[in-house]
């Protein structure tokens, strides 16, 4: 496996289950199309960066730190460390472009981080497509997983959730389009003066 999403539970129904296999596709997509949707309405990229690394700040503690501390086994703090200094230098890094960079830059690191969620989601997707075929040799997925919760054959697993990807895309592309002329209508109605300035 090229460790590109698959994800375990140890615990909890049919529903968790659900949800951990599909949060690493669904999750990422809507994530970057809600950055690409704050960035187009005008939201300031450094309070996207600083929110972004508040939320990686907070799982990073809650999944990294405590859950492993209060789960009582030792093989669950085997990741610790590793978890806290990627999560700690991810959020470092983000509040460090919102801080010292310019508002270009900081525009255009929201919005590659909004592309590659999006991206990274994708190729993932085709990833688990290709390997949830019935001509695959079966190796452990997330749609095996669903499979195995459910019993929805892996690769329907794998379609819903393209399906559903690509409207989270369309819905934000859509939003992203309609910012922009609604943008380009204001500037449309300014004086030449105040276009000049613009």
């Amino acid at each position: 496996m090229n460790a590109s999403g698959e994800t375990y539970t140890s615990q909890g129904g049919v529903f968790s289950q659900m949800l951990v296999s599909s949060a690493g596709y669904l999750g990422a997509m809507t994530y970057g199309a809600i950055l690409l949707v704050l960035i187009r309405r005008a939201v300031a990229a450094r309070v996207v960066l600083l929110g972004s690394a508040l939320l990686i700040l907070v799982l990073t503690t809650v999944f990294g730190l405590f859950k492993p501390l209060f789960a009582g086994t030792w093989s669950s703090l085997s990741g610790v460390p590793f978890t806290l200094v990627a999560g700690i230098a991810l959020a470092a890094g983000l509040v460090a472009v919102a801080r010292f960079a310019s508002a270009r830059v900081a525009t255009f690191v929201v919005s590659l981080l909004a592309v590659q969620c999006v991206l990274n989601a994708l190729l993932d997707l085709k990833n688990v497509f290709f390997l949830s075929s019935p001509f695959a040799p079966t190796v452990p997925t997330d749609a095996l997983n669903m499979r195995v919760a459910t019993g929805v054959p892996a690769v329907i697993w794998v379609v819903i959730w393209i399906v559903v990807g690509f409207g989270i895309l369309t819905l934000a592309l859509r939003m992203y389009v309609a910012a922009r002329e609604r943008a380009f209508d204001a500037e449309k109605d300014l004086p030449f003066e105040q276009k000049a300035e613009t």
